[in-house]
């Protein structure tokens, strides 16, 4: 592989405007919030190497001439332009996404110089800077003992930024900065960011112990948080930074110590454009009445679906919206609707307490963060069909076994009876998965399930083992698999083949789908 090829994957993958490479200056990625640098200026004999190892002839013998050249550079079926402008002693070497016209290459900007006094500098890989060696084997770190286990390192300065001193919040804004969802807080561990679906930690962040994390998080724990603690050995809270997000924070303990896990809650609520909701998904925000239900794994974005399905409704209808959830998390504010959020343990005792509760509010829209027990998913039902549109979430992978999983949720002398009532009021099933995007970032795949009459007779009948079949045969009315969503993603060149193939639940028939659409996985065979 080309020296070059290193840095045109981060470019690519952490989706930079630009990456400028100059003799005697840190490589810096530049974005539309500002530019970030290495810690480590680059060689000028190691870049004159680079890019003559990359460049074409032509294009090196107008470099020998000493005039600026441009060519165009092919990283894995994606080009990128090079633009390199020599002067004698110094190159500098600006690359860009996607291939620019083929005019006079001008000098880019100078890269910005590294500040040793900057505040908050980090090196995390997602602001797209490797390091100056990218073959060299990094030197062993006195910590290496703690790090073994964490793979990659979250790391290239942040020049300029001031996070703060040392302690969650700096943290958090390090995560909100890096566009990451998670940080994770764990004894005997550095602190560690989910970057673009990966763990990483932060380069030369410090070994957590119990007592400093303990006293850290209760520093930003409620009261009731800390008793329920003490009790239970692990609570829930939201915990906000003005002007930057909310966090819903999870504390535990485990073998070593406390722990904790934030997930970052934008403020700003996405667009159903900008999420690649499918069409049908969003009519169900037409309905007046039934069962609306978003699954799929931890972490796979239901509450974000959710957010954006009820801010819809907050834009298009004049309603009443009521919000249950542990803890709240995306905040709603009044649009055209009434919207009311409560948290359990907060504003109510549980979940099934606030939805029945509910009907007593004049609710039109109810939307409950988490069918956790029978008791809940009974009463969503209810109100279901009470004349009330209700969105619900669970842990399921796919939509056929979302309504297997609602139906055994009963014993089996009400089974029938509850088969009756799903098959009416539920309108829809939305299961989702978040798959890595290439060139960085994540994006989600869709399996959707439509309440059509066909689909409420499998359910009355229990023959949901039918409604597969059912999805691929109704792609007319907006159903979909999540193969064929998949598939969709691979054919857009959003997601590699690879990574469509670990995400399927179905693999055997996922592969067939690759494998017929061209798609090649060598190490499971054409």
């Amino acid at each position: 592989m080309k020296r070059l090829s290193v840095y045109v994957q981060h470019l690519l993958r952490y989706e930079a405007q630009s990456l400028v490479l100059a003799s005697g200056a840190p490589v810096t990625a530049r974005f539309a919030t500002g530019d970030r640098a290495s810690n480590t200026p680059i060689d000028h004999a190691q870049l004159v190497s680079i890019v003559q190892e990359a460049a074409p002839p032509e294009a090196i013998a107008e470099l020998r001439s000493g005039r600026p050249t441009r060519f165009v550079f092919d990283e894995g079926g994606q080009a990128v332009t090079v633009d390199v402008v020599p002067t004698p002693g110094a190159w500098q070497v600006t690359i860009y996404p996607g291939v620019a016209a083929a005019t006079p290459a001008q000098p880019p900007a100078a890269a910005p110089q590294p500040n040793p006094q900057a505040r908050g500098q980090i090196r995390p890989a997602a602001v797209g800077v490797v390091d100056s060696q990218p073959q060299a084997a990094p030197a062993a770190s006195p910590n290496a003992s703690a790090q073994e286990a964490h793979g990659r390192t979250a790391g290239a300065a942040l020049s300029g930024q001031d996070f703060g001193p040392p302690g969650i919040d700096r943290w958090l804004r390090m995560l909100s900065v890096l566009n990451g969802s998670d940080l994770h807080l764990s004894c005997a561990n550095p602190p560690k960011l989910r970057l673009h679906g990966e763990i990483q930690n932060l380069e030369d962040g410090p070994i957590l112990e119990h007592d400093k994390l303990k006293s850290m998080l209760f520093q930003i724990m409620p009261p009731k948080n800390r008793e329920e603690f003490d009790r239970r050995r692990d609570t829930d809270w939201a915990y906000e930074i003005e002007g930057l997000a909310r966090f819903r924070g999870n504390a535990f303990m485990d073998r070593r110590g406390i722990g904790a896990v934030f997930r970052k809650i934008p403020f700003e609520i996405l667009p159903p454009e900008k999420l690649g909701l499918p069409r049908p998904v969003l009519d169900l925000c037409n309905l007046t009445k039934g069962l609306v239900v978003v699954t799929g794994p931890t972490g796979s974005g239901k509450s974000t679906t959710l957010a954006t399905l009820i801010d819809v409704i907050n834009q298009s209808r004049d309603d009443h919206i009521i919000t249950i959830e542990d803890p709240i998390e995306f905040v709603h504010d009044n649009k055209r609707c009434l919207v009311n959020q409560r948290e359990v343990r907060v504003h109510t005792d549980s979940f099934k307490d606030a939805l029945r509760a509910a009907l007593r509010e004049d609710p039109d829209i109810v939307l409950v963060g988490e069918m956790r027990d029978l008791e809940t998913i009974a009463i969503a039902i209810e109100t279901a069909e009470t004349g009330h549109l209700v969105f619900g979430t669970l842990h399921t992978t796919t939509a056929p076994s979302t309504v297997d999983r609602i139906i055994d949720q009963f014993s089996p002398e009400r089974q029938a009876q509850i088969r009756t009532m799903l098959s009416e009021s539920l309108k829809g099933v939305i299961a989702q998965v978040l798959c890595k995007k290439i060139g960085g970032g994540r994006v989600a795949a869709y399996e959707t399930l439509i309440g059509t009459p066909a689909v409420a007779n499998l359910i009355r009948e229990g023959k949901t083992f039918q409604l597969p079949g059912i999805m691929q045969t109704s792609r007319n009315v907006g159903m979909q698999t999540m193969n064929d969503s998949l598939l969709e993603l691979c054919r857009k060149g959003l997601v590699d083949p690879k990574e469509a193939y670990m995400k399927a639940v179905n693999k055997s028939e996922m592969r067939g789908l690759l494998t017929s659409n061209g798609f090649t996985l060598p190490e499971l065979g054409k």
